[in-house]
């Protein structure tokens, strides 16, 4: 009985792990993804250039902030 406690806690902690490296592979595919489009959007109006800067910082940072989040949560469920 302690094997498949032992087992199933092992198990538990290689999901939060792996729950953590995708959110952080989805939060750089994100930023990634707002950077293209920002430098594409400038390219084509460069006088909106700081416009769309503040935007793309503004919305990079809450993909950040919710990707920290859910890495937060998977290392509690790592611990815990």
């Amino acid at each position: 009985m302690i094997l498949q406690a032992a087992a199933g806690a092992a198990l538990g902690k290689a999901g939060a792990a792996i729950a953590a490296a995708i959110a952080a592979l989805a939060a750089a595919i994100g930023i990634s993804k707002i950077g293209k489009s920002t430098m594409e959007s400038i390219a084509r109006q460069p006088e909106s250039a700081g416009n769309l800067r503040t935007a793309m910082i503004i919305a990079a940072g809450m993909i950040e902030g919710a990707a920290l989040f859910a890495i937060i949560v998977c290392l509690l469920a790592l611990v815990l």
